[in-house]
């Protein structure tokens, strides 16, 4: 059984009247620009999905190119959802926070590429993993080195509330 004590709690003087001049009243400003990146076709359909809710300045993006990269050779190309292509480095100017979401191995070399330029820039990098993630596995070493969260989960809602949290 407790023991009453004549002292407040913390939580107690917290929201006493004298403690409010120390209070944020503004609100927390959500990331400056978030950019969601799907690797493959069913990681594109939870993005779209995704796309349909409403959010801070986030972009949505496909990897569509054969094995990530452009036919000339070498640069990274993504698509926005239902826009045209455009090239790794310019989808990620200006960007704070890039979480990559993926079901299988297909787009393994794009999930590395993100990574390296996120890790470089200094980009906060988060990694969704969605099925079993034994699909996946090639895709999860890719983005290991760099990303901050790696969540392996068989629940599409978990994307949301990892979103949220990020305040994309």
């Amino acid at each position: 059984m407790p023991v009453p004590t004549a002292y407040l709690s913390e939580c107690a003087r917290a929201t006493a009247p004298g403690e409010s001049r120390f209070r944020i009243r503004t609100r927390i400003a959500p990331a400056r620009a978030a950019r969601i990146i799907a690797l493959d076709e069913r990681a594109e359909g939870v993005a779209h999905r995704l796309a349909g809710r409403a959010w801070n300045n986030a972009r949505f993006y496909a990897n569509r190119s054969p094995g990530g990269v452009d036919a000339s050779g070498g640069a990274v190309l993504l698509r926005e959802l239902d826009g045209p292509p455009a090239p790794l480095e310019r989808v990620l100017t200006d960007t704070d926070v890039v979480v990559v979401l993926a079901t299988e191995d297909g787009g393994w070399a794009t999930a590395a590429a993100i990574g390296r330029h996120c890790g470089r820039n200094g980009i906060t990098t988060a990694g969704v993993v969605l099925g079993d993630g034994f699909e996946a596995g090639d895709a999860i070493a890719a983005l290991r080195p760099y990303a901050r969260v790696l969540l392996l989960s068989a629940d599409e809602s978990d994307v949301f509330e990892l979103l949220t949290a990020l305040r994309v």
